[in-house]
């Protein structure tokens, strides 16, 4: 393989990853908040366990970058740096998601400035929803601004309502 034919694939690689952000916000607001919310409800509740039901995702997706690299092992480099794509994208996201917003591993850095804080302040709202509509920041590796996101949800009455309608004795379900 020559020099440009990597650098080619490398690009595209690189493309898939950029791309994956757009596809893991549509998947995460009209799949896991709509139809797949069975398993995704488990992310937005306390749970017990090193898993939860909304793992499920990342093992649909795994399959499906591995089926993409046997296909592009047998002579498709293109499929192959896809693949690749994919892959680099769902590390960053089980580091920044899972680990860094979640803290579901041991990766106990608290972010208190620049985009890391702003990522994980955008995550907490998102999760400031109890059910499955009403949410605001669908994406996991790009954050809207806070402030815009704290306007949406004060403009839709969602947190509001939901604060109304809980009985005092009962505390929102909390999430780590």
């Amino acid at each position: 393989m020559g020099l440009m034919e990597f650098l080619g694939l490398a690009a595209i690689a690189v493309g898939v990853f950029l791309l994956m952000e757009g596809v893991a916000w549509a998947a995460h607001k009209y799949i896991m908040h709509g139809f797949g919310w069975g398993w995704h409800r488990s992310h937005h509740e306390e749970t017990e366990g090193v898993f939860e039901k909304n793992d499920l995702y990342a093992v649909v997706f795994s399959v499906l970058a591995i089926a993409l690299f046997v296909v592009g092992s047998n002579g498709h480099p293109v499929v192959f740096a896809v693949a690749v794509g994919i892959t680099l994208y769902g590390v960053f996201y089980f580091v920044v998601h899972d680990g860094l917003v979640h803290q579901r591993w041991p990766f106990r850095a608290i972010p208190h400035r620049g985009y890391a804080k702003r990522l994980v302040q955008a995550h907490r709202l998102h999760h400031a929803v109890e059910g499955k509509e009403g949410c605001v920041s669908f994406g996991f590796l790009y954050a809207p601004p806070v402030e815009k996101l704290s306007a949406e949800l004060r403009s839709r009455g969602t947190v509001v309502a939901e604060r109304q309608a809980r009985k005092p004795s009962e505390p929102r379900p909390t999430v780590s």
